[in-house]
């Protein structure tokens, strides 16, 4: 049987560098790998994942998580990067991975920007061997931040951005900046 490790926190804590660190791992291993992320992505190369210290791997770009099960027999481990963005039947690919003996490593945002669960990640780390939260550093306090907090005034789920749009927050800087909107 395969297994499922989720990486999970707020934005500019490290999950893509994480997941490069388990990357580099694989390399002195005969397993083979192979990245994915989903087109909705825009940020950085529609071929590379990269990290906030801009270090890149490549990665292969899919509308849709199904997408990825086409590569079910080729590769060893499956690497899916900003989970968030799939549809909820991320999960049962996942799972149909893990069961046909994949190991799964998938990162993602865990609460969206108002501090509620995301997308298909509640369900992902449920059913995941390992999860790995990761904390950013809180731009107002200088504690873990766990928040990935909005800047803009824009209510939709997915605003796909960076430092411009979002900073990481502490629960008490969070709470007090959410009072004020």
């Amino acid at each position: 049987m395969g297994r499922i490790e989720v990486i999970c926190g707020s934005m500019f804590s490290g999950k893509t560098k994480e997941i490069i660190r388990r990357i580099n791992e694989l390399k002195n291993t005969s397993l083979k790998y192979k990245v994915f992320k989903p087109k909705l992505d825009t940020r950085n190369n529609k071929d590379s994942i990269k990290s906030h210290n801009n270090i890149e791997i490549p990665a292969q770009s899919v509308n849709k998580a199904l997408d990825i099960i086409d590569y079910k027999n080729k590769f060893d481990v499956i690497v899916i990067d900003e989970a968030q963005f799939f549809s909820d039947d991320i999960v049962d690919v996942c799972n149909e991975l893990a069961n046909s003996g994949k190991r799964v490593i998938i990162a993602g945002l865990d609460m969206d920007y108002s501090g509620k669960p995301f997308g298909p990640m509640p369900y992902l780390m449920a059913i995941a061997e390992e999860v790995t939260k990761l904390h950013a550093i809180c731009s107002d306090t200088g504690n873990p931040a766990l928040y990935s907090y909005r800047k803009l005034e824009n209510s939709n789920v997915i605003l796909i951005g960076e430092k411009d749009e979002y900073e990481p927050l502490s629960r008490e800087a969070f709470v007090l900046k959410m009072k004020k909107k």
